[in-house]
């Protein structure tokens, strides 16, 4: 298999998608895949942080994790992309990277790669499907190749997420069928990144 360049990019502001993104990146590795895993800056006022118990203690565990740059995006084959849900669109903080991109994108440098997205919000009807979908909309502008899970494993008939991995953060941290929702997720971005690279190659 051809070896894959994968940039998992997420903003998280308590951790679930931080978890998921980490369930990703570990799956990705077991496939063979180079992975960087890259954080969007928080833009949050502080007393926005401060109202949320949980917002403020996963910034200081994950401040060793890198900042996302236009490298990781130049550098990478795939890209799996992680926000939570915001009225059913990706987080602001994500937005604004994406809204940076365009010297990229005018260059061509985001062109044909593999693309997928994950999600999670409060409740379960909080937005997970559209939020996927909007992102989908920066894909298409981008001339990306979109790779959803779809329903290509049994996992997915329990996840119940053909758009990409979601988990309902007002349940409690990301189920076992959620890791392994996204563990799937994450090899089925390799495997078809590997196999295009491969196509290209001959």
């Amino acid at each position: 298999m051809a070896s894959v360049n994968l940039s998992i990019i997420y903003y998280s502001a308590t951790g679930t998608v931080y978890t998921l993104a980490r369930a990703a990146a570990e799956a990705a590795e077991k496939a063979g895949a180079t992975v960087r895993v890259r954080k969007v800056a928080e833009t949050a006022p502080p007393e926005a942080i401060a109202a949320n118990p949980a917002w403020g203690p996963h910034l200081e565990a994950t401040a060793d994790v890198e900042l996302v740059g236009h490298d990781d995006l130049d550098w990478a084959d795939a890209v799996l992309v992680g926000t939570p849900t915001r009225f059913g669109n990706p987080a602001a903080q994500l937005k604004a990277f994406l809204d940076s991109t365009g010297p990229l994108w005018f260059h061509g440098k985001l062109a044909n790669k593999v693309y997928s997205a994950f999600t999670s919000s409060n409740t379960a009807h909080g937005g997970q499907e559209s939020t996927i979908l909007a992102l989908s909309n920066v894909f298409y502008h981008w001339g990306g190749i979109i790779v959803p899970p779809g329903y290509t494993d049994p996992i997915q008939f329990k996840s119940g997420n053909p758009y990409g991995t979601s988990h309902v953060a007002g349940e409690g941290p990301p189920s076992e069928v959620a890791l392994k929702a996204a563990d799937h997720q994450a090899r089925r971005v390799v495997e078809t990144a590997a196999a295009l690279k491969a196509g290209r190659a001959a």
